[in-house]
């Protein structure tokens, strides 16, 4: 009897603490927001509100610090009368988020307004998503990716794709639907393996002609249709720079917003050092080589700015820490280390 009433007080304290969970609530309150429409028609008018222009986010600079001001509903409609038909605006935000006190974050794009105005009323400028994301604190890099990402998703699913017909959203944006067809569109993301490859006592790192002068990432690529995780990266791996994995293990994950929203999933290979020797594809890169733990070290502490020399040329250096490449340099400088 005894045994009996100790499994129902944990089932019952584990029901208890679910329900009383601030992260659950949150979840619950926003999946709410998703399903019913006027329950996030209302939620518009007490919410907060991160504005893009022409998918390039706002920011307001105090000091040395970049912010990513959450404008109020008040605010936000005050600046849009100027325009006229501020809830038709407010119609086309989506939904990011939500505090732990309920308050829902939405996000909007006003690129059909006047960007100097708004600009000059919140004393603040629309800046590229991709200086954003680096110059920004480390938890408001995330939600600007994915506030970028849903806008730029309903921006390029307007029209079904079996019939054409024009796709309409429901309010919180979670999905869009062609009421011709009944197709209904969901948000979706493209996985993509990125790959920090080793022989043991170096890591190899490369680069493409578009990235910025001397930096060095790991290797990435799109994962085929029908392959699993640890197939897309033997093939990339021998794509990219004619090298045969021996063995990999997963890291960690990073939603990335380039060149749509992507899901990144970050491993690291491990290549025989007697096989080593680097074939690289010239098609798809511009330089790959071996890195060791003393250079890697430096360009660890080195950015763009002071990796150009006297005479034109750059030392290598490594993506800034908001994305997942550099902490998988981390990871495999403190295996060395250890």
């Amino acid at each position: 009897m005894a045994v009996i009433y100790q499994a129902v007080y944990r089932r019952a304290s584990s029901l208890v603490c679910r329900l009383h969970s601030t992260y659950v609530r949150k979840m619950r309150y926003l999946n709410e927001l998703k399903e019913d429409d006027s329950l996030c028609r209302q939620a518009q008018t007490s919410g907060t509100f991160y504005l893009f222009h022409n998918l390039s986010p706002f920011l307001q600079k105090v000091e040395k610090k970049y912010l990513v001001p959450q404008v109020s509903a008040a605010e936000t409609k005050r600046i849009l009368q100027k325009w006229k038909e501020p809830e038709q605006w407010i119609e086309k935000s989506v939904l990011v988020g939500c505090s732990d006190e309920h308050v829902p974050h939405f996000a909007l794009d006003l690129g059909a307004l006047e960007k100097s105005v708004i600009e000059s009323t919140l004393q603040g400028t629309f800046t590229d998503l991709r200086k954003a994301l680096f110059v920004v604190d480390g938890k408001d890099s995330p939600l600007l990716a994915l506030a970028q990402s849903l806008l730029q998703w309903h921006d390029s699913h307007q029209y079904c794709s079996k019939t054409g017909q024009p796709t309409q959203k429901n309010v919180a944006g979670s999905k869009r639907v062609c009421h011709s067809s009944g197709i209904t569109y969901y948000p979706q993301m493209s996985p993509v393996i990125i790959t920090l490859v080793s022989d043991g006592s170096r890591c190899l790192l490369a680069r493409q002609p578009s990235y910025p002068q001397g930096m060095y990432t790991a290797l990435s690529g799109f994962c085929d249709m029908g392959e699993n995780l640890e197939e897309a990266v033997w093939r990339e791996v021998a794509e990219e720079v004619g090298l045969e994995v021996e063995s990999l293990w997963y890291s960690a994950s990073q939603h990335w917003p380039f060149p749509s929203s992507c899901l990144m999933i970050a491993c690291h290979a491990l290549v025989r050092a007697q096989q080593a020797e680097i074939s690289m594809n010239s098609l798809e890169l511009e330089e790959a080589r071996w890195f060791g733990l003393e250079e890697i070290m430096e360009g660890l502490k080195r950015d763009p700015s002071s990796s150009k020399q006297d005479d034109g040329s750059f030392l290598p250096w490594f993506p800034p820490k908001q994305a997942i490449a550099h902490q998988l340099i981390c990871e495999w400088v403190k295996q060395q280390t250890s």
